[in-house]
């Protein structure tokens, strides 16, 4: 008998092979705003960390950078999957919508959105899924930020990345191996990051805040 090589047959295949290499710890979707920066610095972490490519998925929302588009292509990817990206429907134990404040008209509908989300959704093993929004006030460079500097006002995105860029020279959007040059500061971002979100939410923008922090200890943290 002819052996089936058709692309769907294949793609099963693909992704039988994926699951088979998934780790015992949870199923993560990250889902940014961003096409190039945060994907890139998540990526990054992965490896350092060798985090199993099955068990922590990482993509820019396709419905668009608006947040509220991101909170809802992130519901929409864990929910239908994707064939193509290798993704099962519902195959996730937690998600998260990564987005900035800058001027978004939909920020606070997207985190409104997300905290709705959260444990309402059931994944593939009928498991109650965490849904979390991980909002940066004004921006994701404030985390960066963060490595170098102790932020506890308010700062425009500009100033952000004004003073970003005298510790980080030639630093733009997009670029690479930025968590490779930060890595050896992160225990002092951690805690300043842990110091606003103590004191503000996401929901006190202009107030600055970030939730980076805490997606980055847990992925550093997975395979504990």
């Amino acid at each position: 008998m002819a052996r089936d090589n058709s692309p769907k047959e294949r793609q099963r295949k693909q992704l039988e092979r994926k699951q088979g290499r998934r780790a015992s710890y949870d199923r993560i979707l990250i889902v940014s705003e961003g096409s190039k920066t945060e994907p890139n610095y998540f990526r990054e972490i992965r490896t350092a960390y060798r985090l199993h490519t099955a068990n922590v998925e990482v993509h820019p929302s396709e419905l668009g950078t608006a947040p509220i588009q991101v909170v809802q292509y992130a519901k929409s990817l864990f929910e239908s999957g994707d064939r193509h990206k290798q993704i099962q429907p519902r195959a996730f134990e937690q998600v998260y919508a990564v987005f900035d404040r800058d001027d978004h008209t939909s920020y606070f509908d997207a985190l409104q959105l997300a905290d709705s989300l959260d444990g309402k959704l059931r994944n593939d093993n009928k498991q109650a899924v965490r849904f979390q929004a991980i909002a940066s006030v004004p921006s994701f460079e404030l985390w960066l930020l963060l490595h170098f500097e102790d932020i506890r006002a308010p700062i425009q995105r500009d100033e952000v990345m004004r003073r970003l860029r005298l510790h980080l020279p030639g630093y733009e959007k997009g670029a690479g191996q930025v968590f490779t040059i930060t890595c050896d500061r992160l225990g002092v971002a951690t805690q300043r990051a842990l110091a606003l979100v103590s004191k503000f939410s996401a929901y006190d923008a202009p107030k600055p805040y970030t939730g980076i922090g805490g997606l980055v200890t847990l992925l550093t943290t997975l395979r504990n």
